[in-house]
Formats: C-alpha cells, sequence, structure tokens
C-alpha cells in the first residue's frame, strides 16, 4: 500500500514515456493533421548511415575519453580523501558536491568565459610569454571533453572515496608484513577491492556524457555534434519525432549494455580481485 505512490510516479512519469518513445520510433512521419500511424523500421534503417553512425562513434569516443579522464584525475583524490582524517572528510566530499548546487548550465558557460581567445587562459599564457597568439580552445573536441571532465568528476569521486574508505586497514598491513611494496599493495589489494566503485563511477560518467547536448552545443559548437544533439535537433528543429525517438532508443539500449557490463564484471572484479 505504501508503495502505491511510488509505482504510481514510475509508471506515469517513466514507463508510460518509454513506451510512448518506443511506439513513435515504429511508425512514420505523418503530414500535420493526418493522424494514422504505419508501422515501420525505416527509422532504425535510417540510423545507419554513415553520417548517423560517424556521430555514434565520436560519441562513444568523447563519453569513453572523458570517463576515463575522470577516472585518471578522481581515483588518486578519492584516495587522498579516504586516507585523510576523519575529521577533514566530510569537508573534502564537501567541496566535491558544492559545484553540483550551482546550475550545470551557468558552469558551462563559465568554461566558454575561460577557453574564448580573450579568456582567462589565453590572456594568463600571453602575459607570461608562453604564447604569441590567443590559442583556438573553444568549439573543439578539446573543449568538450575538458567540460564533461569538470561536470561529471564527483560522480567519479565519490562513488570509488565510498568503497575505498570503508576499505580493512587489516589488509593493508598483511600484505606490507608478506613483503609487498606500496605499488604492489596498491595493484594487488586496494585497487581490485576498489573497482567496484570504479565500474560505478565509470558508467555514472560515462551516461551522461554519451547522452549530453548542452556541453557538446556550448563547447563544440557546430564541429561537435554528438546523439543528445542529434535527438535534440530531431525533436525541436527538424519536428521528426518518429527519427528522434528511434536514436533515444539506441542510446537508451547502449546504456543498459553499458550499466549491464559494469555491474556485472564489477561485481566480480569486487568479489574475486583480492584473489
Amino acid at each position: 500500500m505504501f508503495a502505491f505512490p511510488y509505482l504510481l510516479w514510475i509508471i506515469v512519469f517513466t514507463i508510460l514515456p518509454l513506451c510512448i518513445i518506443l511506439i513513435f520510433s515504429f511508425t512514420e512521419k505523418t503530414t500535420p493533421g493526418n493522424l494514422s500511424m504505419v508501422f515501420t523500421v525505416e527509422n532504425y534503417r535510417k540510423f545507419f548511415d554513415p553520417l548517423y553512425l560517424n556521430v555514434l562513434k565520436r560519441s562513444l569516443i568523447l563519453a569513453t575519453t572523458s570517463s576515463i579522464a575522470c577516472l585518471i584525475v578522481g581515483y588518486p583524490m578519492a584516495y587522498i580523501m579516504s586516507r585523510a582524517p576523519k575529521a577533514k572528510r566530510n569537508f573534502m566530499a564537501l567541496l566535491f558536491i558544492l559545484p553540483l548546487w550551482t546550475n550545470f548550465l551557468l558552469r558551462t558557460y563559465a568554461w566558454m568565459g575561460l577557453l574564448r581567445e580573450q579568456g582567462l587562459v589565453n590572456e594568463f599564457l600571453l602575459a607570461l610569454g608562453l604564447i604569441e597568439q590567443p590559442l583556438k580552445l573553444l568549439y573543439n573536441n578539446g573543449a568538450v571533453v575538458m567540460g564533461m571532465v569538470y561536470n561529471f568528476l564527483p560522480f567519479m569521486v565519490l562513488p570509488i572515496y565510498s568503497v575505498l574508505v570503508k576499505l580493512d586497514d587489516s589488509l593493508l598491513e598483511a600484505a606490507q608484513d608478506l613483503g609487498a611494496n606500496t605499488f604492489a599493495v596498491f595493484r594487488k589489494v586496494i585497487f581490485p577491492l576498489s573497482f567496484p566503485g570504479v565500474a560505478t563511477g565509470f558508467y555514472m560518467v560515462f551516461m551522461p556524457a554519451v547522452s549530453t547536448f548542452v556541453i557538446s552545443d556550448l563547447l563544440g559548437g557546430s564541429h561537435t555534434i554528438l546523439l543528445g544533439n542529434l535527438i535534440e535537433n530531431q525533436f525541436r528543429m527538424a519536428r521528426n519525432w518518429q527519427f528522434g525517438s528511434a536514436i533515444s532508443v539506441i542510446m537508451l539500449m547502449l546504456i543498459v549494455v553499458t550499466m549491464g557490463y559494469f555491474a556485472k564484471n564489477g561485481s566480480r572484479e569486487g568479489g574475486n580481485g583480492l584473489w
């Protein structure tokens, strides 16, 4: 009885919209005023055009790159936080959560101000004499990846931190007593046991990165079109809701497969990684 409001909410605002998108993806675009629905798979066949496959490829590459970059930057931060005194851990975690309290759009606009030709980064490099002409740091794939890393980094740090902070110190001491140096302890004990957090953080970054359209639109401009931008254009500009729905279903399947893979392998590595 107490779960009924939650189930009703899930059905109305999650399951029902997904069903509508699925139905739209198997229908053809009709003329205004024509309410007839004709079943077709043309929308999915259309997606396999090289033009749209290149968009899919670019989305996967940038999402994977940003996820790996977040892992490289975020893992040391999470480890430092987990080894810090208990009195400082909450404050350090708060510093990572604070940017999330700021509007996502404003954070992205801030990077536009930093990376533009008259921005702070170019002005700083010019003042030091390291460059003679302003660098084109905006409207390219690098700017998009940088925006993704900045906005999604907390989603990598916090899951890894939640696992590392629960590690039993006696395991580390036992490994050291058996002759393992610092690197061996990390490679054979710490990282395998933290793999569930790494897997969780990876797909928590990968999912919004592969579906984002705000970051790629503002920092990448017309040079970086991702799946999120393609879906937005189909719904808002082209008014082709059927093709946009098909792309949404494909992206949803991609995300579900990614989540399933990391959930399965994260659980397996977390359980057997020590051995």
